[in-house]
């Protein structure tokens, strides 16, 4: 399976059958490089994804800034250390599952709620964990 297909029918896909559907998604490299992404999805700038992998390595590391995302700051909010990030801006949001190799991102507005994003998100990063990737 592609990385795109991952992207396009695990994170892109219609939540609990509803009609709902993530913003935007991508598999992000540790390294920043974007293995795939829905069309939505804002660039990444280099500093962000330092930031982000800061924030795994030493959990916290954002929260007195922010987490930024295509130039778009969220409120870091609750998380589990060294594995995912949490973020808000208004009634969407973001999360931030970070696997041996990549980093899988979804982001969020209104319909969907922030727990239908991390069970989104953190079931493929899951997955892709037991895979070894």
């Amino acid at each position: 399976m592609s990385w795109q297909t991952y992207v396009d029918e695990h994170l892109m896909c219609d939540i609990d059958g509803l009609g709902q559907h993530l913003t935007a998604a991508a598999i992000v490299g540790h390294d920043g490089s974007v293995w795939a992404q829905s069309t939505s999805f804002p660039e990444l700038k280099g500093p962000e994804v330092t930031g982000i992998m800061s924030d795994f390595a030493e959990p916290g590391h954002l929260a007195p800034t922010g987490l930024f995302l295509g130039g778009t700051k969220y409120m870091v909010i609750q998380g589990e250390p060294g594995a995912v990030i949490r973020g808000k801006k208004g009634s969407g949001g973001i999360t931030i599952k970070k696997t041996g190799q990549a980093l899988v991102f979804g982001i969020y507005g209104e319909p969907v709620t922030p727990g239908q994003c991390n069970m989104v998100v953190e079931r493929l990063g899951d997955y892709l964990v037991d895979q070894g990737l």
